[in-house]
């Protein structure tokens, strides 16, 4: 980043600070912060083990120093700006999930990673609220600013789980460490949650070898490693009847073939992939971590210059568009900027078509594309 870069982004950021609100977590004086700024060190420092005891203080720093990154803690601490993680003194923790589109999905444009990430971020949800007993006011989500989203709860009876608690979460929404001979059990009545999503990951992965030639699905199975044209044959012979009982929720189907076996075990990576886009894939370090710092609501995001914006209810999120909500109006000038590539992006509803090299751009699309690394200012403009 160039030095006419770094101070136009500080510039714009510490116009937005100026006339921000921003708002406090509960128990203010019990968080840790952390910020990371505006310097030319290829190593990122993070300054953090500090506490505030008002919101005017919060501001008042902000102002002052104009971070690039704002986070707090999401566990409460007595005494939150001791200089060592055992001083401080740690008294209980939010559970958050975080939605990060690096789990996800790579090399998409922009807008279809947020697309994506907001898909899993609903099925989260859903997850969290129909089958795990949250409720949908107990869900605080937040559009982090970058890629994706936080989801905060704040339950006192979840406070002081630890972290293997926490991760038993991770392992059901994830769909981690699932056992076939429980997934396929039979159950009265509507079976649904996992059992239903790993019946139909199953009959989605066997629904192939019912449209395909018999010879050719023994074919393929007999090359497998540990199956042999015998037991492929077998196999291939009732696929059908293994289909229709597994639409049947109520009856059992049991992991007794050598084919199934295969199916069902973690290194059949076609089925272990369909059973990963029926899960909600979480970062699980986040949740599992129960010192974390989180990006702080209202915060600009130094890797894209949008906002950190917290969402009044779950319900808002289909109307959400990260790029109009999330964008900060710098006061409506352009910018001319040195593009390292050519790209196509939207922005506040209208499509930009930029070439490489020298051009001008609004502002807002300047400050987004000079936080991720994608131009730098013109240096005839400052």
């Amino acid at each position: 980043m160039n030095p006419a870069t770094l101070e136009f982004l500080k510039q714009k950021f510490l116009s937005y600070y100026s006339r921000a609100f921003l708002p406090m977590p509960p128990s203010l004086e019990q968080r840790e912060w952390g910020f990371i700024f505006f310097d030319q060190s290829p190593k990122v420092h993070m300054r953090r083990h500090m506490g505030f005891h008002s919101r005017d203080e919060v501001a008042s720093y902000v102002r002052t120093m104009v971070p690039r990154h704002m986070y707090f803690s999401t566990a409460y601490y007595a005494l939150p700006s001791a200089a060592t993680m055992n001083d401080k003194e740690w008294c209980g923790a939010d559970l958050i999930f975080d939605l990060d589109a690096d789990h996800i999905v790579q090399k998409v444009p922009y807008e279809q990673m947020l697309d994506r990430v907001k898909a899993e971020t609903f099925k989260l949800i859903a997850m969290l609220t129909d089958e795990l007993g949250f409720s949908e006011k107990s869900l605080h989500l937040v559009f982090s600013g970058g890629r994706g989203y936080h989801i905060h709860i704040r339950d006192l009876e979840i406070r002081q789980w630890e972290s293997a608690q926490r991760r038993e979460l991770v392992d059901y929404v994830c769909g981690i460490g699932l056992d076939p001979a429980i997934m396929l059990k039979g159950r009265e009545g509507h079976a649904g949650g996992w059992p239903a999503r790993y019946r139909q990951a199953l009959m989605e992965e066997l629904q192939q070898f019912s449209e395909m030639d018999h010879a050719e699905s023994v074919h393929f199975l007999s090359e497998k490693k540990g199956i042999g044209k015998v037991s492929a044959e077998k196999f291939v012979d009732v696929v059908d009847e293994i289909l229709a009982a597994l639409s049947n929720p109520s009856l059992s189907v049991p992991v007794n073939s050598r084919v199934l076996q295969l199916i069902t075990s973690e290194e059949y990576l076609p089925f272990k992939t369909r059973i990963s886009n029926k899960a909600a894939l979480t970062d699980e370090p986040v949740t599992t971590d129960i010192k974390r710092l989180i990006r702080a609501p209202a915060s600009l995001h130094g890797g894209s210059g949008l906002r950190v914006v917290e969402l009044s209810s779950p319900k808002e999120l289909d109307a959400f568009d990260p790029l109009c909500d999330a964008v900060v109006d710098f006061g409506g000038g352009s910018v001319k900027v040195d593009c390292a590539f050519p790209l196509t992006m939207t922005m506040m509803g209208e499509k930009h078509i930029l070439t490489k090299g020298l051009q001008k751009v609004p502002e807002e699309v300047a400050v987004f594309l000079c936080c991720r690394g994608i131009a730098e200012i013109a240096t005839d403009e400052y």
